[in-house]
């Protein structure tokens, strides 16, 4: 019988650390600011642009810490 390989992974805690600091910077930063967000993304013409990058960039930090957190819990995903 073949034996089985048993990959050592090291585990991510400061990329999770990193990216929950981000997260926490990037909502305090929209919420001490919410007069000037909303009055600068309500203008129209190319501020309409704001509130979709804004948006991309939240995905990205959150989805990539929520990800290295279920990681760092041993949760993944099946393999096929």
């Amino acid at each position: 019988m073949a034996k089985k390989q048993i990959k050592s992974r090291k585990k991510p805690y400061l990329k999770v650390i990193i990216l929950g600091l981000i997260s926490i910077a990037l909502y305090v930063a929209i919420f001490t600011n919410e007069v000037y967000v909303r009055e600068t993304w309500a203008l129209g013409g190319v501020y309409a642009a704001l509130p979709i990058i804004t948006v991309f960039i939240f995905s990205f930090i959150y989805g990539s810490f929520a990800n290295y957190v279920f990681v760092l819990l041993g949760i993944e995903a099946k393999k096929k």
